[in-house]
């Protein structure tokens, strides 16, 4: 809805597309004398519950990444473009037709946390309650599913029973798997506020990887991947073993403790220690804290759930808690942290092939009939569908002969990246809706079909808090885009279901959805949205952030649940939930030694699509790379910037690997730039997982995690492989800067190794490569016939071509037979001027820029402040964040680079040693 109307200018309330924080945006709309619309002004909605103002940097970028550029327009058929008319009636007639020959669970839908809840309820209405299949399943079982599946075991529904303001009421707050200053970072900027005006706050990072998250830290508890389980049920062993448990709790509340208690029974401090690869010391601080302290969050996101045993990890938190009755009040309680926007909306309506619509039971034959009475529907699935990767490997083996995939890139986000090729390779039908021209999965689809994007899409998003808030609408559909429901209930009516799909706008969609979560429910579900279920169009268009349970008891909504101490299981009590130390399936061994953890980096989402877009978002981290410990970097003969090849035993012949002599290299192989880190674990790298074969040559890591995943809730384990590493050497590494977008195809046609990344003026590609340096000018000669001039020089680091269009500078080369780093944004500088200048030609082949262009890596994205400009300052004198940010401006708009400025005032800071000593005093003092 608008806020205000000033001449043709107009503000608007909307939420951010990107992780599960739910923030809020307030956009401003201008209108030219055409009444064409154009989005002018973007800034965080200051009484948005979720953020109250805050953006981070990805956020504060939305429009800058929100072009029509790289935008899929038309419907495409066997790549050639299509009338909407024939892609429709194509697409319902193949899927009639694969139904007719082989039966409803012949077809399937692969969905996603992109999708607007009304989206994602007509696609689960279509499968489940028309198609009659459940093979409908979400991106989001990568992310989420195992906190699903132990929320459902322990509380009887997937009820997250906290909100965001416990983080900041915690007393003591775990963060476990999770690197929320870059994950989610306005979460991150609430706790450290809430640090910062509680000092006695403590805050618990438990995660493999000391991250810019551990900066915030009290304790960070290095453990070993996967030992999760071992910690907190030793945790719950000390508890008991130190009368701090909550014994009327237990008895009032709970079932299942006498049994729990046994099996942790075993888990003593020192084997919980060895297990971990923690010291005593380290463990009996932790245990303390949460023994001692009144008020505890646990907050836990993938590197809990993204695991073979995730849901046992999971439940082993929710039991500390309720063995403590840290639960259902203020400042407490277990809380998963959702990676996408949508993720909790998806799950409300049954976007996970294992449930049915509204938290009902698809195994629950009243549950069953409910819907389907509801929906008046001529079926109803009666057994939950493939999840993910079942479902990748039923398309692979034939019984899956049809798949929808909506909003969603699997060939870059699943694991075993080439089963999921081989997969859709096969795939009878294999049907996208995108609202991007180019992906890794569009290469594999019959029909593409040109979706909506953020800032036209119109419906609501749930964040991590239970939190449903508005994403509206603000421009018209770029081309022949249309809205994901609205293709589905196309499609859905050319396959002859003539009821059921006959909505004119996203809130007639909501009406039927809140209806559904009242059918026969009078509080035997957790999910009721009974309040807003008669709502008009227009109160749909003015709705307010508001938290479920939203009904006659809670018109306003509820900020925590289980206040009251009941739970939604058949007796009413929380379960205790028996849970096993389960070492993950890949373990390393002499040929596979390295175990690879994956994750995201500060300034980018998912695949890069639109991320990608900005030269801003990139300058942070503009490559993939793989960070590897010091001592295992030596023992490896690597440096910084080194090339390592990476192969995991799934796909790699270890007699091979033994025998081998020579450098390993495969095409299409995993290969990154080394980056020494001594965050890392040794034993163990770290590689971000948003580069794919749209942008690299060879930076897809999904490809090196198998097919294990967690048998409750069948997510996948993507963050333990053991792999290989091998040093890859080219006679010539370099980087092109080009005005224009070489296509990846012919990158890939004449370089080993590349990246392409966007720069303000254009393209930069780094790039390795065997080929002569005459042999790559003639090649981009080739590719660039209408470039008119060509300057080449040599130095004694390395030789540099520079090419003119019309007397302007188009494309700067540089290489070297060595790894250069020079800064982006000085090359840049230089693309689009009127000439090269001597001494600028100096200064390339002597990789000396001007002066201003001396900073070094980007650091602080809103404000460009670089790496050695900061140095500089925190020797002078500048000893703390908030100093920096009073000189430099760095960490004072969206605050996403906090962390890494307070890691760098650490180490860079005068007196380092005494520093160091009076934390390890204080950690002495807790324990």
């Amino acid at each position: 809805m608008p806020k205000e109307n000033k001449c043709n200018a107009s503000l608007f309330s909307t939420t951010c597309p990107y992780c599960g924080v739910g923030c809020g945006v307030d956009v401003t709309i201008e209108a030219d004398a055409n009444a064409d619309k154009k989005l002018t002004d973007l800034r965080g909605s200051s009484d948005h519950p979720a953020n109250f103002g805050r953006l981070c940097v990805k956020g504060s970028k939305l429009l800058e990444t929100n072009t029509i550029s790289g935008r899929l327009l038309s419907p495409m058929i066997n790549n050639k473009k299509a009338s909407w008319d024939d892609a429709i009636t194509h697409a319902a007639s193949k899927l009639n037709q694969i139904i007719a020959q082989h039966g409803p669970d012949s077809v399937a839908f692969y969905v996603s946390g992109q999708l607007l809840t009304e989206d994602y309820y007509i696609a689960n209405k279509l499968m489940k309650g028309y198609i009659g299949s459940a093979n409908i399943d979400t991106n989001s079982r990568l992310c989420m599913s195992s906190a699903v599946a132990a929320y459902q075991r322990a509380f009887g529904a997937d009820a997250v029973p906290c909100c965001y303001e416990d983080l900041e009421q915690a007393e003591l707050l775990i963060l476990v798997g999770s690197n929320a200053a870059w994950t989610h970072p306005v979460l991150f900027q609430r706790i450290e506020r809430a640090k910062k005006l509680n000092p006695d706050m403590q805050v618990v990072t438990i995660d493999p990887r000391r991250t810019a998250t551990s900066e915030l830290a009290d304790i960070h508890l290095a453990i070993k991947p996967g030992t999760d389980v071992v910690l907190f049920n030793g945790l719950l062993a000390y508890l008991a073993a130190h009368d701090t448990l909550d014994i009327s709790y237990i008895s009032s509340y709970t079932q299942g403790f006498a049994k729990v208690l046994n099996n942790c029974a075993p888990w003593t401090i020192d084997k919980v220690a060895k297990q971990c690869d923690v010291t005593e010391l380290q463990l009996l601080s932790f245990y303390k804290l949460f023994s001692q302290t009144d008020k505890v969050v646990t907050a836990y996101c993938m590197g809990v759930n993204q695991s073979s045993s995730g849901t046992d990890k999971a439940n082993s938190i929710i039991n500390s808690h309720l063995a403590t009755g840290k639960i259902g009040r203020e400042g407490c309680g277990p809380f998963s942290l959702t990676g996408q926007p949508n993720a909790m909306g998806g799950r409300e309506v049954g976007g996970l092939a294992n449930m049915l619509a509204c938290h009902m039971n698809i195994e629950n034959p009243e549950h069953r009939q409910t819907v389907q009475n509801y929906w008046q529907s001529p079926t109803i699935a009666d057994k939950p569908g493939f999840k993910a990767v079942d479902l990748f490997e039923n398309i692979n083996n034939g019984k899956v002969k049809a798949v929808w995939i909506m909003a969603t890139n699997p060939m870059v986000s699943m694991p075993n990246r080439q089963k999921i090729a081989k997969a859709l390779k096969k795939c009878e039908l294999v049907v996208v809706s995108e609202c991007v021209s180019k992906n890794d999965t569009l290469d594999y689809a019959h029909i593409a079909l040109p979706a909506t994007g953020w800032s036209e899409k119109d419906g609501t998003v749930t964040n991590s808090e239970r939190r449903i808030s508005r994403q509206r609408g603000l421009l018209p559909a770029p081309g022949e885009a249309k809205h994901d429901w609205k293709i589905m209930c196309d499609v859905a009516k050319a396959m002859g279901f003539t009821s059921g799909f006959n909505f004119d706008s996203p809130s007639e969609i909501f009406a039927e959805y809140t209806g559904l979560t009242k059918a026969d429910n009078q509080g035997s579900r957790d999910l009721d949205l009974s309040a807003l279920c008669n709502i008009t169009e227009t109160q749909y268009n003015r709705l307010r952030p508001v938290q479920w349970p939203v009904n006659k008891s809670a018109p306003d909504g509820t900020k925590r649940l289980f206040t009251d101490g009941k739970f939604y299981t058949q007796s009413g009590k929380a379960q205790f939930v028996v849970t096993e130390f389960v070492a993950p399936e890949q373990l390393t061994n002499s040929y596979f030694p390295f175990i690879l953890n994956s994750g995201r980096v500060r300034d980018q989402w998912h695949s890069m699509t639109r991320t990608g877009k900005s030269s801003e978002l990139t300058a942070h981290i503009n490559r993939p790379y793989l960070a590897i410990h010091v001592k295992d970097a030596e023992s490896l003969m690597l440096n910084n910037n080194d090339l390592v090849s990476l192969s995991a035993a799934h796909f790699n012949n270890a007699a091979h690997l033994q025998n081998t002599t020579l450098h390993y290299r495969q095409k299409n192989q995993v290969m990154l730039p080394i980056v020494i880190d001594n965050n890392q674990r040794q034993g163990e790298v770290f590689a971000p997982i948003h580069w794919s074969a749209s942008n690299a040559s060879s930076a897809s890591i999904t490809s090196l995690y198998t097919d294990a995943n967690d048998k409750i809730s069948g997510q996948p384990e993507l963050k333990h492989a053991a792999v290989n590493l091998q040093k890859v050497t080219y006679q010539h590494y370099g980087q092109l800067f080009i005005q224009q977008d070489l296509k990846v195809e012919w990158l890939r046609e004449y370089f080993d190794y590349f990246v392409t990344s966007p720069v303000e003026k254009g393209q930069l590609v780094f790039f390795a490569t065997d080929q002569p340096l005459a042999v790559i000018k003639r090649n981009l000669q080739l590719q660039l016939p209408l470039y008119d001039e060509w300057i080449g020089a040599s130095g004694t680091i390395l030789n540099s071509i520079c090419a003119m269009r019309q007397g302007v500078t188009t494309l700067i080369l540089l290489i070297t037979p060595n790894h250069i780093d020079v800064d982006p944004s000085w090359i840049d500088s230089l693309l689009n001027s009127k000439n090269v200048t001597s001494e600028q030609l100096h200064g390339l082949l002597n990789q000396q820029p001007d002066k201003q262009f001396k900073q070094g890596k980007l650091v602080c994205s809103c404000f460009k402040v670089g790496e050695n400009t900061i140095i500089d300052a925190i020797k002078a004198g500048c000893n703390s964040v908030d100093s920096l940010g009073r000189l430099l401006q760095c960490g004072t708009n969206c605050g996403s680079c906090k962390s890494e400025l307070s890691q760098m005032v650490k180490q860079y800071k005068p007196n380092k040693f005494f520093i160091e000593q009076d934390q390890l005093i204080a950690l002495e003092a807790i324990s």
